[in-house]
C-alpha cells in the first residue's frame, strides 16, 4: 500500500469526488434520493463538483455560483446528512492525508450542517405559511 499524500491537484480532486459519489450512488440511503435528482446528468454534477471543490481547497477559482438552491426541496432530514457526512469523511481518509484533506471534512462538515440547517428553516417556513394562508 501507498502512502497516503495530500489533496494538491484537480487530478486528486476528482479522484477524490469520483470515489466519493461512486459511493453515494450505491449507498442504499442516501443514494436514491441522488440518483433521482440528478439522473442522468452525473457528468455535469461531478464537473460541478470538481469545480466546486477546487475553487475551496485549491483557491483555483473554477466554481461560482451559490451551492444551496439546487437542494433547498431535497426530502432529507439529519439522517441523510449524517450519512453523506460519514461517507464523505471515509473516502477523504482513504484517499488522503494533510493539512488541504482535513480541511476538505471541515468543509464537508460545515457545509451539511448549514444545508440541514436551511432546508429546515425553509421548511418550516413554508408550513407556516400554509397554515396562515390555511386559516
Amino acid at each position: 500500500m501507498t502512502a497516503r499524500t495530500d489533496i494538491s491537484t484537480i487530478e486528486d480532486i476528482k479522484l477524490l469526488v469520483d470515489t466519493f459519489y461512486s459511493k453515494v450512488q450505491k449507498d442504499e440511503f442516501i443514494g436514491p434520493i441522488f440518483n433521482e435528482k440528478i439522473g442522468n446528468r452525473w457528468p455535469e454534477h461531478l464537473e460541478k463538483m470538481y469545480r466546486f471543490w477546487q475553487t475551496i481547497l485549491l483557491e483555483v477559482h473554477t466554481y461560482s455560483g451559490s451551492p444551496f438552491p439546487p437542494h433547498k426541496q431535497l426530502p432529507v432530514d439529519k439522517e441523510h446528512f449524517d450519512r453523506w457526512m460519514s461517507i464523505f469523511t471515509a473516502t477523504a481518509d482513504q484517499l488522503f492525508a494533510g493539512p488541504i484533506a482535513d480541511e476538505a471534512k471541515l468543509r464537508a462538515k460545515n457545509m451539511a450542517e448549514m444545508f440541514n440547517y436551511k432546508i429546515n428553516y425553509f421548511r418550516d417556513a413554508e408550513q407556516k405559511g400554509d397554515l396562515l394562508n390555511s386559516k
